[in-house]
Parts: structure tokens; sequence; C-alpha cells
């Protein structure tokens, strides 16, 4: 007997909005990947509620890819933010508008 999805996919829902909140209004690069990863997080419990709710193991191996994408997202983002620190670069989202060289 699988266990209802109806709970698992609301607080999915909320933990999404909250990182998708957290993307739209703060500045903070780090704050920004911190919102990114708690929205992957939702995406996960999405996928692993559905995945017991039909009784196979596809969405628990599809979470696993997931949370292998999201460390390297942060890998890859914590280093361009200690980059640009140590560049005394801006670290406001809202001037980092141009890609220029």
């Amino acid at each position: 007997m699988s266990p209802d999805v109806v709970p698992y996919l609301i607080v999915s829902g909320l933990l999404f909005v909250i990182g998708l909140a957290g993307v739209l209004l703060r500045r903070s690069p780090l704050t920004v990947l911190l919102s990114l990863e708690i929205m992957l997080n939702s995406a996960n419990l999405a996928l692993v509620a559905f995945s017991r709710h039909v009784g196979g193991h596809d969405g628990q191996v599809f979470a696993l890819v997931v949370m292998g994408v999201a460390a390297a997202e942060v890998v890859v983002g914590l280093g361009l933010i200690v980059a640009m620190a140590r560049r005394d670069l801006v670290l406001d989202t809202d001037q980092l508008r141009s890609l220029h060289g």
C-alpha cells in the first residue's frame, strides 16, 4: 500500500514557492544559489513521492541525478562567487546584467 501523495506535493509546492521567492527577491548570489537548491530539493521530493506512489524506482534514480547536478551547480556557483569576491567585483545580482569580459 503506497502512501498518499498529496501531503508530499503540498510540502514540495511550498518549498518551491519559498525558493522562487528567494531567487526573485534577493540580491546576494549566495542566497540565490541557496534558493535554487531549495527549488531542486522540492522537485526531488515530488519525484520521490510520485515514484513511491507508482511503485517504481525511476523517480528515485532521477532524484539522485538531480542531486548530482545540484552539487555541480553549487561547486561552479561558489567558485564564481569566490573569484568575484577576490577581484573586488560587485556581488549584487541587479548590477550583473552584461557578460562582457
